[in-house]
């Protein structure tokens, strides 16, 4: 059972976190258990981890604030194990290095920065720049089926199924375009079919234009000299 001071210190930290929140996670604790918390941590733009978002738990002492909790995540993310304990210098792998003025927030804090890192530790893996960034592309899919995080971050749930709402919109405009372009293509075949036809027609006329030679000149002036001739034979007779 948890001891009343860390009851309101507890208590505390969470009306501080509503007043004012804190960028790139949410931390909730559990309603029927304020010694477990429920967190959400929103990678960084720029990392591998960008638009990614990390379930996780945290476990309180009875004791706290004067000995650490236990991080663990749940979310595939491709830096911790899942549903394994976290080791860090604010959990309680190391309570000797434990400072009690650290809180909810300062503890995310520190877990997002050494999430970026690569430094390994008890709990880490060690996997690629393209499995972070497909694991975070999946990771609100990943969420969303799970009970307890749809109950705890219903406003995730509703980022996700806008995503959904979005993603449907979209290849249903490409399936449109696709079958308008289908359509079309008969007409557009039929045009091209009449071009060629009048290509053809027009490269037909100067092939028989070329055949069709003109009347020579030397012909003309021939026929009129002889014409001349003709004509003058009566008058040379007289």
């Amino acid at each position: 059972m948890a001891e009343k001071s860390c009851i309101k210190r507890l208590q505390k930290e969470y009306r501080a976190l509503c007043k004012d929140p804190v960028s790139h996670f949410v931390a909730r604790p559990s309603p029927n258990d304020i010694l477990e918390w429920h967190y959400v941590l929103e990678g960084s733009e720029g990392t591998p981890f960008a638009g990614g978002y990390y379930y996780g738990k945290i476990k309180f002492p009875p004791e706290y604030p004067y000995k650490p909790p236990g991080i663990s995540m749940t979310t595939p993310n491709g830096r911790f194990m899942t549903q394994k304990k976290i080791c860090l210098s604010m959990s309680d792998f190391h309570p000797e290095s434990w400072n009690p003025m650290w809180s909810v927030s300062s503890i995310l804090t520190g877990l997002l920065s050494f999430m970026m890192d690569n430094s390994p530790t008890t709990g880490s893996v060690n996997t690629t720049t393209a499995e972070k960034q497909r694991l975070a592309k999946s990771s609100l899919s990943f969420n969303c089926k799970n009970a307890i995080f749809r109950k705890m971050f219903p406003e995730y749930v509703e980022k996700y199924n806008q995503q959904q709402l979005s993603e449907q919109v979209a290849s249903e405009k490409v399936l449109s375009e696709a079958s308008h372009d289908k359509s079309s293509s008969p007409v557009l075949e039929k045009n091209l079919n009449s071009t060629r036809e009048d290509m053809k027609k027009v490269h037909d006329l100067k092939e028989v234009s070329k055949k069709k030679q003109p009347f020579p000149t030397w012909m003309m002036l021939l026929l009129f000299s002889i014409f001349g001739v003709v004509m003058a034979l009566p008058l040379l007779q007289l």
